[in-house]
């Protein structure tokens, strides 16, 4: 990856046995494999001492446990991982400038325009739920309202259920309760949902609809009458309610107005800055830093140039990489934000009594990734090159005037990231994989970035871009950049990624940091 690296991994599918020689040409040509490396793992270019530096990205991502000889695997066994570098004042504050780039215009997808002038990509009844206690009767609604209503609206691209695992049971008064609260208060105000706000409440639960959406939280459609309306809940414990058939009479009566509404718009031409975009990396391998990253971080550079708003996330994907986010901030403001967010996660690792390095998982490994510090190292290319221009803390919902580059902080959890990347914003997902996962969001569309073809191909209906061309030499990261860029448009135009034909979707994970009661 550097000319500097001590190490390089194997690229070829199947990897390589022991007795291979490199080729001319390559770092460390003429170099036999001592032993069988797996693709995607690393082998030492040279000779590497007990206690020595072992290098990728030019960037120490380990040290030697024991002497490793040249043409050795190097395996996360063999590494002593780094410690983290110090939130202090020897970090780099907003030190690089990034080159002058000319805007990039001309481009524009077809979107919904919602009153609050954001963009939707798809046209959605969402129905927000207070508590997990009413997600059996909404999956039952939502049901109903697909096979029942939605052939009569034509316009609406379909109903979603805002199902989670929180509302009651919590320490809801406690400090950080706030971050679960405002993340499932700005989904129901996702652009995706056209402003149209419909909740389904218990009625005992802690978290009542006033207090999940206060008045003033999202401008009310007036009732059909003309009259003054307030916020549209559905409470199943209300005395009217007799039996299971009321409730789900009820919800499904109540989505008529919302569906009228939403059927009557249209899709019109909006510019390429009206795209908010989420990156998120998940079941990562060695080779996401290589071909797949690489090729959205030049297009979120890309997004940055046309005016448009990515979002990049991760705490512990981007904490050893702490030194890169510092020095990129826009404003010395910026980098400070950075240092409070990668901080505050800091101290909730501490208090579970873990540290960055539980991150790692035994697919990572396995696709080549030793420790968290070499993950980190490919999930910050994600974020091209652009200066972070906003940090968003886990919850948060982006304001119309924090576009560019934006560092939202959350775990580095698929589902939990997801979730408040919706929270804040999110139009259009953006999924790398190298290992593979059928993640998917029923709230917004997914595109799937495989970093191999041997990937792409065994998955060639889950995996809607194969960035392993890259590796394979078939395409550069440029042509790779582009192309991504432009299925965004598409894709926000209405065409449906893999994981929406099949309808493939994980649940809602909100991030609830406070006291379980």
């Amino acid at each position: 990856m550097h000319p500097a690296d001590n190490v390089a991994i194997v690229a070829n599918d199947g990897g390589l046995p022991a007795g291979t020689e490199l080729p001319p040409g390559l770092p460390g040509a003429g170099l036999a494999l001592r032993e069988k490396v797996p693709q995607g793992h690393k082998v030492a270019l040279e000779d590497i001492a007990e206690g020595a530096v072992v290098r990728r990205y030019n960037v120490p991502i380990g040290y030697a446990v024991k002497d490793i000889p040249a043409g050795s695997w190097v395996h996360e066994r063999l590494l002593k991982m780094p410690a983290a570098r110090e939130l202090d004042d020897t970090l780099p504050i907003a030190t690089v400038k990034p080159p002058h780039q000319d805007p990039l215009v001309g481009h524009s997808f077809q979107g919904y325009r919602n009153a609050d002038g954001s963009v939707g990509t798809r046209n959605l009844l969402a129905i927000t739920t207070t508590v997990q206690c009413v997600a059996g009767v909404v999956a039952l609604a939502v049901a109903r309202i697909r096979s029942e209503l939605l052939p009569l609206y034509p316009n609406v691209d379909g109903v979603v259920g805002l199902e989670h695992t929180y509302g009651c049971g919590v320490a809801i008064d406690a400090p950080d309760a706030i971050i679960p609260i405002r993340t499932l208060k700005h989904i129901s105000l996702n652009p995706n949902f056209g402003g149209e706000v419909m909740v389904v409440s218990l009625g005992c639960e802690k978290l009542q609809p006033e207090r999940l959406l206060p008045p003033g939280s999202f401008a009310i459609q007036p009732a059909d009458d003309g009259s003054e309306a307030g916020l549209d809940v559905v409470c199943l414990q209300a005395e009217a309610h007799v039996g299971l058939m009321s409730m789900l009479d009820d919800i499904v009566q109540s989505a008529k107005p919302h569906l009228a509404r939403l059927n009557a718009r249209q899709r019109e031409t909006v510019p390429a800055s009206e795209l908010v975009v989420g990156v998120q990396c998940g079941g990562s391998d060695a080779f996401s830093g290589v071909t797949a990253n690489p090729t959205v971080g030049f297009a979120a550079d890309l997004l940055v140039r046309a005016g448009a708003t990515i979002m990049f996330s991760e705490n512990t994907e981007v904490r050893d990489a702490v030194d890169q986010l510092t020095s990129r901030a826009a404003t010395p403001e910026v980098a400070e934000a950075i240092k409070r967010e990668l901080g505050w996660y800091d101290r909730y690792l501490d208090r579970g009594r873990v540290d960055r390095s539980a991150n790692t998982t035994p697919g990572n490994k396995a696709g080549g990734l030793s420790n968290i510090t070499e993950k980190a190292m490919g999930s910050i290319i994600k974020s091209g090159s652009s200066a972070i221009s906003h940090v968003l803390p886990p919850g948060e919902k982006l304001r119309r005037d924090q576009r560019g580059l934006v560092f939202a902080a959350t775990p580095a959890s698929d589902f939990i990231c997801g979730t408040l990347q919706l929270a804040a914003g999110m139009n259009l997902h953006i999924f790398t994989t190298g290992r593979g996962t059928p993640y998917g969001l029923a709230e917004c569309p997914v595109i799937k970035v495989a970093t191999r073809s041997d990937l792409a191909r065994r998955w060639h209906d889950i995996m809607d871009v194969n960035a392993g061309r890259i590796a394979d030499g078939e395409q550069t990261i440029e042509e790779a950049g582009w192309a991504l860029f432009q299925l965004m448009l598409d894709v926000a135009s209405g065409k449906k990624t893999w994981a929406e034909h099949w309808k493939l979707h994980n649940s809602l994970v909100l991030f609830n940091p406070a006291p379980v009661t």
